[in-house]
């Protein structure tokens, strides 16, 4: 007799235990990039002058659930790496959970084990699963929302989708986007002709309620409705140009159908449509109900072209939410359509495992895959040596480092270690730090993009991306060291990433690195292509 399926409960529990195991290796790592730049001080500033309103860090205008949340574990359990990664994996498992009874509901339990599973080891999914970004309990609430809307509880995926965007504010797409459905004509998610459009349009836009009330009170706090003008310049204005948002929309297309091995569950997907839907004991295997495949399409569509208009940096975990449509739509079709679907599945699911470690033949970000987790071991030895062997050298860098040093609390020293910033490590800010050699006595270089060599870029391709997205590139070590006038006394390579500490000659310290040069990691100035930013 088979056994029943597993209870919400049940499948929470199962989920959560494999995810946590899974990333047992990443719970001690410091916080990384955009965590130490901004949503783990935003906790931090909470706790310690109870302000929803970052102090010690850019103002970005985002909503104050992600910090509060981090905040209240942090309180609990004490200010550790490992607390706020299992706090986000409780997270990833409610958005696994969500997928799961998604997935069962539109398709069946085969479907919604095999999309499960494959959204948790999607290199995009896991990565940020443990990260402390505002962008996973957007998702995590967004596709709770996505899935009591499928099962008529209106009201209720009203209430996730405002905790969604409490979480982060362009999840404001997600309503925008089912409201737009609502009034397409058409069936609805059960079959039936639709009824009162205008009015469930309306309803699906509640979310905006509990939005313009955070703006308000932000606008009442700091006298403006959005972040700083730095970062309103960044992410908005700067980014409304014709060519610019055509260029996102190609980029933002291959990372929602393309990148980290999505391709394979895309192209496996297009193929299997080629083939007559299966037929067990005379009955044809359904099909995800159309109205719902033209819902979770206006929700892809909503974040490929809000996402190509906002936003500086190209970073894919905007997507978050859309990736787990695309993977039940292409494990339904998989299943539909080839009688031994299990294979090209777990081929699927095989092939996501593998591109968690291996880094593709094209630009990426660090949070991508797992290579994050070698820029932070990197940036940890580049740190410990800096804390043994320069503790009173004034240290030149830039950022994410000059966070790293000078707040204990990320994971990377003990105590602040003093720190002149410049912008990145490309020739213009070399030159800029060459000038100001009397205000520092030592260099941490690091590489603050992934520059692998690539056969995918044309001159006119990456000057555009010079001009629109921040993309730069590094001076390698040695050429730095020599422009500078010092000497490298630690040395770190991996793939194409590295980190050095350079002795400036003439200055007070003379500390020689003990250590053999060996492995390193990875970097990406304000992410994916080389953009910056906390979208």
């Amino acid at each position: 007799m088979p056994s029943s399926p597993p209870s919400r409960l049940q499948a929470f529990v199962i989920i959560f235990i494999a995810i946590l195991l899974l990333h047992a290796p990443l719970l001690r790592l410091p916080f990384f990039w955009d965590e130490a730049g901004f949503y783990v001080p935003a906790a931090h500033d909470l706790l310690q002058f109870h302000s929803v309103i970052a102090h010690t860090t850019i103002d970005t205008g985002h909503p104050p659930l992600p910090a509060a949340y981090l905040a209240l574990w942090f309180t609990l359990a004490g200010w550790k790496p490992a607390v706020a990664r299992i706090a986000m994996l409780l997270l990833a498992a409610f958005a696994l959970t969500n997928v799961f009874l998604l997935a069962r509901r539109v398709a069946n339990h085969g479907v919604a084990v095999a999309s499960t599973a494959a959204t948790a080891i999607y290199p995009v999914f896991f990565a940020q699963s443990s990260l402390a970004h505002a962008d996973l309990p957007a998702a995590a609430f967004a596709l709770w929302g996505i899935r009591l809307g499928i099962e008529r509880r209106l009201w209720m995926s009203q209430l996730a989708l405002s905790l969604a965007v409490l979480s982060k504010e362009t999840a404001i797409i997600i309503p925008a986007a089912l409201a737009l459905w609502e009034l397409l004509p058409g069936l609805d998610t059960d079959g039936n002709p639709k009824e009162n459009r205008w009015q469930r349009a309306l309803i699906r836009m509640t979310p905006l309620l509990p939005l313009a009330c955070w703006l308000l009170y932000h606008r009442h706090a700091t006298g403006r409705f959005f972040g700083n003008a730095e970062f309103f310049q960044y992410n908005v204005t700067s980014a409304l140009s014709p060519l610019r948002f055509l260029l996102a929309l190609l980029h933002r297309t291959w990372h929602l159908l393309g990148i980290m091995n999505m391709l394979v569950m895309t192209g496996a997907t297009l193929a299997a449509m080629w083939f007559l839907p299966v037929s067990d004991d005379g009955h044809e295997r359904t099909r995800i109900a159309i109205p719902i495949q033209i819902q979770f399409a206006c929700i892809m569509l909503a974040h490929l072209l809000a996402f190509s208009l906002v936003g500086g940096a190209l970073l894919t975990r905007y997507l978050l939410a859309a990736y787990p449509l695309v993977i039940i739509i292409g494990m339904s079709t998989l299943r539909r359509r080839l009688a031994q679907w299990q294979w090209p599945a777990a081929g699927v699911i095989a092939l996501f495992a593998l591109a968690l470690f291996v880094d593709p033949p094209y630009k990426f970000a660090p949070e991508d895959n797992l290579t994050y987790k070698d820029f932070v071991e990197l940036h940890v030895r580049a740190a410990t040596f800096l804390q043994q062997h320069e503790q009173d050298a004034a240290i030149l860098t830039a950022w994410p480092a000059t966070d790293e040093l000078s707040r204990p609390w990320l994971g990377y020293v003990k105590s602040p270690l003093p720190t002149v910033a410049v912008e990145n490590f490309t020739v213009e800010e070399i030159y800029k730090a060459r000038q100001m050699r009397n205000r520092y006595q030592v260099a941490y270089l690091f590489s603050t993009k992934y520059n692998q060599p690539t056969r995918f870029l044309s001159r006119w391709w990456e000057g555009a991306h010079r001009r629109y997205f921040d993309y730069h590139t590094d001076v390698d070590p040695e050429a730095a060291a020599e422009f500078l006038g010092g000497s490298i006394v630690f040395l770190a390579r991996k793939k194409a990433e590295w980190v050095a500490v350079v002795e400036i000659e003439g200055s007070q310290q003379s500390a020689v690195s003990s250590q053999p040069r060996g492995s390193s990691q990875h970097s990406a100035r304000k992410h994916s292509l080389g953009n910056q930013g906390i979208l």
